[in-house]
């Protein structure tokens, strides 16, 4: 919740009922449909209630169109009412909750059914036909934005511009390297009108700070082992623990207990090795595949994550990254599909 100015008024009706001096805090208000072309950032880690925020919305809507013909004058551009929604998901994340019906807006805790009004989409064309046969809805929420295509940036500017729609995006805009998720996340960031910046607990179950910030880790053996920096960028994760090697587990965490192991290894030996093998010379980045793969004790990240953290009892749970598998073919796949740095020959040669 935000401060806000006390004006007199306040300040004198708080009085009367024998508070004393007080700072003010807005509460979550309700949603102003009145308000058109804007573009809302709802942003903050998983569990912080962006998902929850647009629910909030939803219900706002249902109070709002029982209001008169009046109301409507004031919520209305180029035919399109404010006070209908319409809620877009990811087809990435249509799994995520099994249990819930079909056309249910899902959070952790509870949902809304948005009957006909929600659907699932892969890229920026299937929103822009779905906006063309529904011209008479005015806001739009569209679920973890930064999962889809560039293109879906300037789609919804454009719309916003010329018809005076809404969008809300609740979404992740850092990833779990804390870095800006992908170039949408970025353009979202450059063209919005409006930011809601949520926090929630930090998981780690000794600390109740603030989190910014989404952690990955898998759970081997009954163990918490942070994921490497270099672990594939998106990887989608459920709200049930996964074990083992192939999924992930996420939560929020503050920056203290954010670990986040091999950052400094991928661009002191990782980079430089693919970079090396692009040029010609395969056999230092082979031979640290090697070691990851079969005896990874005597790899460069071993070397490199033992300095720094065997010695700290605060920090050792570094170490834990090192018992995940796959670590040498995630390093192929950042090479590859991230920096872009090995062909797909090399690729193919590496594999062998």
């Amino acid at each position: 919740m935000q401060e806000v100015q006390n004006s007199s008024d306040t300040t004198d009706f708080l009085k009367s009922l024998g508070f004393p001096s007080v700072r003010i805090h807005h509460s979550f208000n309700h949603f102003d449909f009145t308000r058109d072309s804007r573009r809302i950032l709802v942003i903050g880690p998983m569990g912080s209630g962006k998902t929850e925020y647009s629910s909030r919305v939803w219900r706002d809507s249902l109070v709002a169109q029982k209001k008169s013909r009046k109301i409507a004058k004031l919520t209305t551009s180029s035919n399109a009412d404010r006070r209908k929604v319409f809620f877009i998901r990811s087809m990435l994340d249509k799994n995520r909750f099994p249990d819930y019906p079909e056309d249910a807006l899902a959070y952790r805790g509870g949902y809304e059914r948005c009957g006909g009004s929600i659907a699932h989409i892969s890229d920026s064309f299937e929103l822009e036909e779905i906006l063309n046969n529904n011209t008479d809805v005015g806001t739009w929420i569209i679920d973890e934005a930064s999962f889809y295509d560039e293109r879906l940036v300037y789609v919804v500017r454009n719309a916003s511009l010329e018809r005076g729609l809404t969008f809300v995006f609740p979404t992740l805009i850092l990833n779990f390297r804390k870095d800006i998720f992908n170039s949408t996340a970025r353009l979202m960031l450059e063209t919005a009108t409006d930011v809601f910046p949520l926090t929630a607990y930090c998981e780690h179950e000794d600390c109740i700070e603030d989190s910014f910030y989404t952690y990955r880790y898998y759970m081997i053996d009954g163990m918490e082992c942070p994921s490497l920096y270099f672990d594939p960028l998106i990887v989608i994760g459920g709200d049930r623990e996964k074990l083992g090697s192939l999924e992930p587990n996420y939560c929020t965490r503050c920056d203290h207990h954010h670990y986040l192991p091999g950052k400094e290894y991928t661009f002191f030996t990782l980079k430089p090795l693919g970079e090396t093998a692009s040029a010609g010379n395969i056999e230092p980045l082979k031979n640290e595949l090697k070691a990851l793969k079969h005896n990874i004790n005597e790899s460069v990240l071993y070397r490199h994550l033992h300095d720094r953290h065997v010695s700290n009892p605060e920090t050792r749970i570094n170490l834990n990254s090192l018992k995940v598998d796959f670590i040498s073919e995630k390093a192929l796949i950042y090479l590859f599909s991230e920096q872009n740095l090995i062909t797909e020959e090399l690729l193919l040669i590496l594999v062998e």
